[in-house]
């Protein structure tokens, strides 16, 4: 029976860019307006003072987010990865984990700056004439620090659990209430600062209450106090998992602590102080940002549709993908700039007024800073392409250059030379030069995408009709590269009359997939080291999860079936709770598996040896990422051996006189 496509290989591009794109936008844009509630309302019944002191807390809570997207993202991908392995209760225990780590880390963040407050304030650029308002507003929003950590965290792992409405409904209904609130405590009550951060706490409670009956109704996992034991091991790889979305909160908080110390220092010098310009430049930079929710996502929502095409050969379609998402973001970029240039005098004022140096700085700010804000709709888009299709290093280069590679070396440098001038056009130098990396990158890429796809050179070699063996025994190899492990694994194989399975896998893959045979060859079994850090924009699993956690299906099938030899993919790993499973570890000096890269793959001595570290990384990130362990840890293994004591034969036999043994 013909298996059915999947339906981002054929349905119309545009429909499928709604159906996934929209819901991403919609969350980015309420996660970028509760950002910027608060500041309206107090602009405008506080003043400036009331705004920048705002802006100095916010890396406050932008650490506790940082905290709680690499908790609630690694519990969620651990959710994920727990469940396609079919095992629901280590997913509840690292959920579970999870929890507990969010709610200790949280606690710990709000004591440290309860008690540090006016210390950590200063290192964020505070003020003397902020100072009053920021301590107000900081003490409010350290106490709700627990309530927004584990809100946020248990958002991310309700929407993996396939809740997303539900998620949406909690995060919605604090940012309503968050709005009601604002006007009541500083109009009404007159409160000031210290209102409107009563009502930010108010309604994150809110959000955490709501979420926190979620746990109860878990779809895919029970949650009972048995999984709330706390495991280091365990807690460690939630954290491992989401250790991207750490990293790109934690990007923001350094820029904004460099651009707000900066701000203030060059500001002083200016004829506007040091208030305003932190003021107006924090409202500038979270007017942009919802800007960049509306781009990221769209390209977001695209990511499984370029993912999918691209690992299926279908690469028109990538093209068409591609086309629409930089059409759309340059669109929506373009709008944006005209209304940055032509009337930011409008789009300041709905933060409330101030004097004449206020509004001046304001149109300055925005016309100088964001004049090449049209850059993002190509830029932010290309990072999550790569990322899509697999090209971690490019994905990650992208990611970080326009922020930490360009951004803040050109605060530096141009501040030094022109001042607080200087400052503003760091923005424009910073999104130039990270287009021109974009669009060159993209360049090659789309150059060197194949019309076509190559077929594959996996070799179908899993028949054999003399089994030696009485019991089903199942033999995994896990080798160096340059080891000769995968022909002692096919010699354990023709001497025991027992089927060897390697590269079939990837033929299968493809079938069950749609992906073609050269992708999946090219994506299995390899991860990089930036691997894991390409997630930031679009949280989930990627195409390496998808095929891990398939491969381990097939896996268990065989096994299920048969004795075989099966060659990496983690299978010592998946098969560790089964019976009758020989583990096997392959090893060899450099020395000669240099001499074997350069007899069968033709390769000079400086060339194998390169490639002999390399693919023996990546085949470790990838063993330790899925299984916690290290990949040459002899404790995994019944059998560790080096191929060169012996020579490949002579190891395959004494492999098999120890299976026969073990046979009896």
């Amino acid at each position: 029976m013909e298996k059915e496509e999947n339906i981002l290989g054929y349905e119309k591009i545009s429909k499928l860019m709604l159906k996934f794109s929209v819901p991403c936008v919609i969350s980015l844009l309420v996660n970028s307006l509760y950002n910027i509630v608060d500041q309206i309302f107090i602009g405008r019944g506080v003043g400036y003072l009331g705004n920048g002191a705002t802006n100095v807390v916010f890396p406050l809570s932008v650490i506790g987010m940082a905290i709680s997207f690499m908790l609630g993202d690694g519990a969620s991908a651990y959710l994920s990865l727990k469940l396609g392995e079919k095992k629901k209760d280590e997913a509840g225990k690292g959920v579970a984990n999870g929890i507990i780590v969010s709610i200790v880390l949280s606690l710990m963040l709000c004591i440290g700056s309860f008690i540090f407050l006016p210390q950590l304030l200063n290192l964020f650029g505070c003020t003397d004439a902020l100072r009053p308002y920021a301590l107000n507003y900081g003490k409010v929003i350290t106490l709700g620090l627990p309530f927004m950590m584990i809100g946020s965290s248990l958002n991310s792992i309700i929407r993996a659990d396939g809740s997303p409405k539900y998620a949406m409904t909690s995060m919605v209904s604090g940012a309503i209430l968050n709005i009601i609130l604002d006007p009541i405590f500083i109009f009404v009550l007159h409160k000031g600062v210290w209102g409107a951060a009563v009502a930010t706490v108010v309604s994150q409670i809110v959000t955490f209450g709501m979420n926190t009956l979620y746990i109860r109704k878990f779809k895919s996992i029970e949650i009972n106090k048995s999984n709330f034991k706390f495991e280091l091991k365990r807690s460690l790889k939630v954290a491992s998992l989401g250790i991207s979305s750490f990293i790109t909160q934690m990007t923001f908080v350094c820029v904004m602590t460099v651009q707000n110390n900066l701000f203030s220092k060059y500001g002083a010098l200016s004829k506007f102080g040091s208030e305003i310009p932190i003021t107006v430049f924090g409202i500038v930079m979270k007017i942009s940002q919802i800007l960049n929710s509306i781009i990221i996502g769209i390209a977001a929502g695209a990511q499984p549709i370029l993912g999918y095409n691209y690992g299926a050969g279908k690469h028109d379609r990538v093209k068409k993908t591609l086309k629409s998402v930089l059409g759309v973001g340059v669109t929506v970029s373009t709008f944006a700039f005209l209304l940055f240039q032509t009337i930011p005098d409008k789009l300041i004022s709905i933060f409330g007024s101030g004097d004449e140096n206020y509004m001046e700085f304001a149109c300055l700010a925005f016309r100088t800073y964001l004049l090449l804000c049209i850059c993002n709709g190509v830029q932010i888009p290309s990072g999550i392409f790569f990322q899509a299709i697999g090209k971690s290093i490019k994905s990650a280069v992208l990611s970080l250059s326009r922020q930490i590679i360009l951004l803040i070396p050109a605060f530096f440098i141009l501040g030094a030379m022109f001042g607080l001038r200087g400052l503003l056009f760091a923005g424009p130098v910073a999104d130039g030069l990270a287009f021109v990396l974009a669009c060159t990158l993209l360049f090659f890429e789309i150059k060197n995408i194949k019309k076509t796809s190559v077929n594959s050179q996996a070799l179908i070699d899993d028949t054999s009709t003399d089994n030696k063996l009485s019991k089903n025994i199942v033999i995994t190899i896990s080798r160096e590269y340059g080891s000769g492990g995968r022909y002692v694994g096919r010699l354990i194989a023709d001497i025991l009359g027992i089927k060897f399975y390697d590269k079939d896998f990837i033929k299968k893959l493809a079938e069950e997939t749609g992906l073609s045979e050269e992708y999946i060859e090219s994506n299995e079994q390899k991860r990089n080291s930036l691997s894991n850090l390409n997630n930031g924009y679009y949280f989930g699993l990627d195409n390496r999860d998808d095929l891990f956690l398939k491969e381990s299906e097939l896996i268990k099938e065989v096994a299920s079936k048969e004795s075989c030899v099966i060659i990496g993919r983690c299978a010592d790993f998946i098969l560790k709770d089964e019976k009758n499973i020989v583990k096997i570890f392959i090893y060899s000096d450099m020395e000669n598996k240099i001499k074997r890269a350069i007899e069968f793959y033709g390769m000079d001595k400086e060339k194998a040896k390169k490639e002999i570290k390399q693919i023996d990384k990546l085949r470790g990130n990838h063993y330790k990422y899925y299984t916690g362990s290290d990949w040459n840890n002899h404790s995994n293994y019944d059998i560790c051996i080096n191929s060169d004591t012996f020579g490949v034969e002579k190891t395959a036999e004494l492999i098999c006189e120890f299976i026969k043994e073990k046979e009896k």
